[in-house]
């Protein structure tokens, strides 16, 4: 299996977080010893927020019991680094939120241009040496209108670069609409 071996993209509550876990909760049960960890990138930044992320933890707890889990804000490179195994599945969720947390932070400035892309090619490192399978879950937001705000644009061509960075390394790419997988890349026969 290629260590980077899906991307999942979709819109809110399209199911894509549904199917990264469902992709963890398969590896755990192909092989006694698997292992699986979510690096969640979410951060609680109001109540609303908070309560989203409670949610999200209870129903992950519900499906994947198993699953181990690692908060990680900025350092997503080092934490694919440190969990990637073997025998462990990585499950990102998701790009987008960690993406604001460079780009539009809720405190302190973004980071700038030259920064961005040392991150973006230590990401890329990263899941190029990942010895176990990383599946990768992100919004897909280009769709639409382009955003009127010189910030919200810039985030948007950077999530658009970031997706196709990802998609270039990964051998499947899904893209969930109305809970249903839609094979946008597969060099796996399912």
């Amino acid at each position: 299996m290629h260590p980077c071996s899906e991307f999942i993209l979709g819109g809110q509550r399209s199911g894509k977080s549904r199917c990264g876990e469902q992709r963890a909760a398969d590896w755990l049960a192909a092989q006694p010893g698997h292992r699986a960890v979510l690096l969640a990138t979410a951060i609680g930044g109001d109540d609303e927020m908070r309560a989203r992320i409670r949610r999200h933890q209870a129903d992950r707890a519900e499906r994947v019991p198993a699953m181990a889990l690692d908060e990680v804000r900025h350092d997503l490179a080092g934490a694919i680094r440190r969990h990637s195994a073997l025998d462990c599945l990585v499950l990102v969720d998701c790009l987008t939120l960690w993406l604001t947390q460079w780009l539009m932070p809720l405190e302190g400035e973004p980071v700038e241009d030259t920064r961005w892309l040392a991150v973006l090619a230590d990401l890329d490192a990263a899941l190029l040496a990942a010895p176990g399978p990383v599946v990768l879950v992100s919004n897909e937001i280009g769709l639409g209108l382009a955003p009127m705000s010189r910030e919200a644009r810039r985030y948007v061509d950077a999530l658009g670069r970031l997706h196709q960075r990802v998609a270039a390394r990964c051998p499947q790419v899904t893209l969930m609409v109305a809970g249903l997988e839609m094979t946008v890349k597969s060099a796996v026969k399912r």
